[in-house]
């Protein structure tokens, strides 16, 4: 496939951050453009209702309002190096500097923002150009931490093209195409109602079903033929990610946060945690306030 022209691209970067989990379960929706490089492992990520099976060396670009499915099973690890931008500088955009959608005006995309609608969401990056992806993309998280000036934005927006660029050189070495997922229909309406209800303990294959009007085998039939994994265990990672995110949040005791995310135990909650992640919730929380710590540490001087 033949790339769109870019000639007069000049991309704003909203976001730069290296994610590291194991195991992931979650479903996103972005206004802006999210390139995603997996460093390490491999997970499913379901976009449009289309499954890719990305792993190390791969790329994955999406477009703005892509809704996106990541899923890695629990005990593999997924590390993610992420950039959130826009294609063009925009100043009404470029006020927008939260990750997610928090206000309607986002639903409405420029028609510029629109360019790489048509072109493959995962490539194959060459093993010869992983390595200049890598420094490239260390510059640019180097650069979002630093103190924002017109220099910066600019070595920003230079690196962003770099980024782009390798994408695009990668199309011919291997675009891959994803595999319709088979009743998706189905499985969004379970996922979605999912998120919805986690924080519910007596949430059960038969009260999803219920919930979207399916029977509970073919729900969990599907669910597993197209995961590899049951819903039950899927609950399981939604809750375990929306605990670390409440634990990073802070603010929160472990006993609540076990209690909103669906647990009806504090005892039961970190048992799952620490079977799930390798560590008690009270090491993982204990962890996080050390490396938050001492990013604002070297923030600082």
């Amino acid at each position: 496939m033949q790339p769109p022209i870019l000639r007069d691209i000049s991309p704003f970067v909203r976001c730069v951050k290296i994610t590291r989990s194991e195991g992931l379960a979650g479903e996103w929706l972005d206004y802006d453009h999210v390139f995603t490089y997996i460093e390490q492992g491999k997970a499913d990520f379901i976009l449009n209702g289309v499954k890719y099976e990305a792993s190390e060396g791969d790329v994955i670009l999406m477009h703005p309002l892509l809704k996106h499915l990541i899923y890695a099973a629990p005990g593999t690890t997924l590390e993610q190096y992420i950039v959130h931008f826009d294609l063009y500088e925009d100043e009404e955009r470029e006020k927008w500097r939260t990750i997610g959608i928090t206000d309607k005006r986002q639903l409405d995309v420029p028609q510029r923002e629109r360019t790489l609608e048509r072109m493959p969401s995962l490539v194959r990056v060459r093993a010869a150009d992983r390595v200049e992806l890598r420094r490239q993309f260390h510059r640019l998280l180097e650069l979002y931490r630093e103190e924002d000036s017109p220099v910066r934005r600019l070595r920003m927006k230079a690196i962003a093209v770099e980024l782009i660029a390798l994408y695009l050189r990668s199309l011919d070495a291997a675009a891959t195409d994803g595999v319709e997922t088979k009743g998706w229909v189905p499985i969004e309406r379970c996922i979605a109602y999912i998120h919805g209800h986690y924080a519910d303990p007596d949430l059960t294959n038969a009260r999803i079903a219920a919930g979207i009007g399916f029977s509970p085998g073919y729900l969990s039939m599907l669910f597993k033929e197209q995961f590899g994994t049951t819903i039950h265990k899927y609950i399981t990672s939604v809750r375990i990610e929306q605990a670390k995110r409440l634990i990073l949040e802070g603010g929160a005791t472990l006993t609540e946060i076990a209690e909103r995310v669906g647990f009806a135990s504090i005892h039961h909650f970190s048992r799952i945690f620490r079977k799930e992640t390798g560590v008690p919730p009270s090491r993982y929380a204990a962890e996080s306030k050390r490396h938050h710590d001492h990013q604002k540490g070297e923030s600082e001087t």
